[in-house]
């Protein structure tokens, strides 16, 4: 029988670790690098699936601990999955509930068992063990699904609680594995976690190279540590992981972010930055984010960004998006869809790049763009550094 994933390697850069690919899923062929919106509950925010759809999105992300409380396993197994019941015909993927141990953590409890929340609807508590997990996801119906992984935030001083963390999500992989009821048809990834504390990842990718996957996530970070510490864990990660199979970094959204991150090796990221910087008046562009609620925008009658592809930039201008910004809620929409699109085009630009072994002039460029005055960050420097880039 045919795995539920395919993953093959079209092109790799001869300079970086950065390579594109071919995923293909139960419900979309995916090119990578790709990035993912979120659509936590079920809908990315103010964007309509044909929307999502006309700016070639490919997959999008929903959340499993939020989909199992509303609209709940009942519901979505009657409407034969989060495809039908949303009218998304792509790629999804699920995130396991493990976030919310940081994401909520006022409202929770973690034990061996698994994780009590309080919900966040009515209070009520409900225990979230990896079978739970895996339980709504094969109800929710997504191609890629996640181990639920103990989850402790990066700022943690505590190696002892992480130690135990990147064990026990190990003992929670094997549970979720036995768990699964439709491995023909979606695709669990174990979540290599560790913090940032080099020997822990080392030991978690390991232990879960032991097991039988199609792909494999690194989580535990994007959660406040220093940049330096960050780039570190991700190329070390994605060193550990075999080549074969597609390597996601959780929670990654910035620009800058994911163009380091395709050049240390990564292929799949999520974030819901695009959406949520919507939602407070900012847009995306090539030479950095924007707040239109700016007064200098009132009389600026040209497009958030010339050359833009959107429908968004094609149709409105700068002073229109300022005088509605943050008071009318279509102004979410159109800013969501930019900032999406903004995403999608970047993520298409470093795949064509890399099929024509122009990725590091790629790079070069897009940081020339994002720092006029060459201002560089350090880590920026050092992390491609790391890979054969010296930024000029």
């Amino acid at each position: 029988m045919e795995k539920p994933l395919q993953f093959d390697v079209i092109a790799s850069c001869s300079t970086t670790r950065a390579r594109t690919s071919l995923m293909k899923l139960p419900h979309y062929t995916v090119e990578t690098p790709v990035f993912m919106p979120v659509g936590t509950k079920g809908s990315v925010k103010s964007v309509l699936p044909e929307q999502l759809e006309n700016i070639n999105c490919q997959i999008i992300l929903g959340n499993t601990y939020h989909l199992g409380l509303r609209p709940g396993v009942e519901l979505l197994k009657k409407a034969k999955g989060l495809h039908n019941f949303m009218g998304w015909k792509r790629a999804l993927l699920t995130d396991s509930g493990g976030f919310q141990m940081v994401s909520l953590l006022h409202m929770a409890e973690i034990n061996e068992q698994g994780v009590n929340f309080e919900s966040p609807y009515d209070g009520t508590k409900s225990l979230l063990t990896p079978e739970k997990s895996i339980q709504i996801q094969n109800a929710i119906g997504a191609d890629i699904i996640m181990q639920l992984d103990d989850v402790v935030p990066t700022t943690s001083k505590d190696n002892e609680r992480m130690e135990e963390a990147t064990y026990r999500t190990t003992r929670w992989l094997d549970r979720c594995l036995s768990a699964h009821e439709r491995p023909n048809e979606q695709n669990i990834f174990p979540i290599v976690q560790g913090g940032l504390i080099e020997h822990l990842r080392k030991l978690s990718a390991n232990l879960h190279l032991e097991r039988k996957v199609n792909g494999y996530a690194i989580g535990g970070l994007s959660g406040g540590e220093a940049k330096e510490d960050f780039w570190k864990m991700v190329l070390l990660s994605t060193q550990m992981l075999p080549g074969d199979k597609p390597k996601y970094v959780m929670g990654v959204g910035f620009a800058v972010d994911l163009v380091i991150c395709c050049a240390l090796g990564a292929d799949m990221f999520d974030c819901v930055f695009p959406t949520r910087t919507a939602r407070f008046g900012c847009a995306l562009t090539s030479s950095g984010q924007i707040s239109l609620r700016h007064k200098k925008f009132r009389m600026d009658f040209g497009p958030i960004e010339k050359n833009c592809s959107c429908s968004t930039c094609k149709t409105y201008t700068r002073a229109y998006i300022h005088q509605i910004v943050t008071s009318e809620a279509v102004s979410c929409n159109l800013l969501s869809v930019h900032n999406l699109n903004y995403q999608m085009q970047l993520m298409k630009g470093i795949r064509e790049s890399i099929k024509v072994n122009k990725f590091p002039e790629f790079v070069q460029q897009f940081m020339i763009n994002m720092y006029p005055n060459k201002n560089y960050p350090q880590w920026c420097i050092d992390a491609l550094q790391s890979v054969n880039i010296e930024l000029k």
